[in-house]
């Protein structure tokens, strides 16, 4: 059997940090106790734990105050209670044909059940949207701009500072995708005039599986309604959901687990730097996308460059369906990534890749090397030789 290769960090990174399985290791073994419950020693390493993950991610997209980070179970979970805690009934809302499932599903659901209109915002030949586009689409019903930082399919980086700037003098809210840039990509709320910014931790993050976080910028807090209701430990004389934040937006306990490895991750992205992560994942990306477009057969979507790009790189073989690439790659070569359409049905129709089952996405990591890629150019090329012959 060959040795595995992993090119589907778009999905969630692998391997993680050693640090991060030890952090959970020693949770589930040593500590055990629940968040904001109790005073006991264990109860408070926990409570550290939290609030050890809570500023570092914090201090990574230049929050002012750790408390507008808010701890979910996952990027698709951070985008629902965005949505569904800011957009009313009547309300308009303006997105994108690159976003994912996780904001078009939640606003069509708006759509049947609350008389919310959306306006999908169009993109280029290489997945980027106008800022100009966006601003044209705002209307004084608009309650929120739902855009994706860095396309999943295309890698395409969307200009968030310009579109920020854009909706700066409208009452409307920002949203930002972050799944496939935090951690990977240098962000910096204020900067780029985001209200809220949703994203998995299993990602760029490099934690566990069922964390995400949703940043809430000050004041925004005042019209995002709680997605859910519950116990959080505090105020618990009171029927009403604390006003507080975080509290407002966590009830129930944590996924002390995640959240643990969620902080050694964020601990062990400090130390590397987000720069050095990014440039290291640019440097796989400009090595990819010269050996694709030396084989014969092979369309690449997105931009042409890194420059403006994540490290998702998305392509079809002519004369084979996508899931025939997948698996003839793994068979063959070990090369892991996913086929399809990566949830993302309209940025697909754009691309004109929708009726032909979507494209084969490669996405590396922090821990793929120069090697792997070469060895996966080389895996394409053997598979892309049969279909021209």
């Amino acid at each position: 059997m060959e040795p595995r290769i992993y090119l589907d960090n778009a999905a969630t990174s692998w391997p993680k940090p050693e640090a991060v399985y030890e952090a959970v290791d020693h949770y589930q073994r040593n500590l055990g106790a629940p968040n904001g419950r109790s005073g006991y020693r264990e109860a408070v390493e926990a409570n550290r734990i939290v609030e050890r993950a809570r500023l570092g991610i914090a201090r990574l997209i230049g929050a002012t105050a750790p408390k507008e980070v808010i701890f979910t179970a996952s990027g698709t979970d951070s985008l629902n209670m965005a949505i569904q805690g800011i957009v009313r009934p009547g309300d308009h809302v303006v997105t994108t044909v690159c976003d994912h499932n996780s904001v078009l599903r939640p606003l069509t659901a708006l759509k049947e059940t609350a008389n919310v209109s959306v306006t999908y915002v169009p993109c280029d030949s290489q997945g980027f949207v106008s800022p100009e586009d966006v601003q044209k689409a705002l209307r004084p019903e608009t309650s929120l701009v739902a855009v994706i930082h860095g396309s999943n399919v295309t890698g395409a980086i969307q200009p968030v500072a310009e579109i920020g700037a854009a909706v700066n003098n409208h009452p409307a809210l920002l949203l930002v995708d972050a799944a496939q840039t935090l951690g990977h990509f240098p962000i910096d709320v204020d900067a780029l005039g985001i209200d809220l910014l949703a994203a998995p931790g299993h990602k760029g993050l490099m934690g566990p599986l069922g964390t995400g976080i949703l940043y809430i910028c000050p004041g925004v807090e005042e019209k995002l309604l709680p997605f859910r209701l519950g116990g959080t430990g505090t105020r618990s004389e009171e029927d009403r959901q604390p006003e507080m934040l975080p509290d407002k937006y966590e009830p129930g306990n944590h996924n002390l687990p995640g959240l643990a490895g969620l902080a050694a991750a964020v601990d062990w992205l400090e130390s590397q730097s987000v720069e050095q992560i990014h440039a290291h994942l640019a440097t796989l990306t400009v090595r990819l996308l010269k050996g694709l477009k030396a084989i014969p057969g092979v369309e690449i979507a997105g931009p042409p460059t890194e420059a403006r790009r994540t490290s998702v790189v998305s392509f079809r073989i002519v004369g084979y369906d996508p899931q025939e690439v997948a698996s003839a790659l793994e068979a063959t070569h070990g090369v892991q990534g996913r086929p399809g359409l990566h949830c993302a049905p309209r940025m697909h129709e754009a691309l004109q890749t929708l009726d032909g089952g979507g494209t084969m996405r490669l996405s590396p990591g922090w821990f793929t090397t120069v090697e792997d890629i070469d060895r996966t150019c080389e895996a394409i090329a053997t598979l892309a030789m049969v279909a021209t012959h």
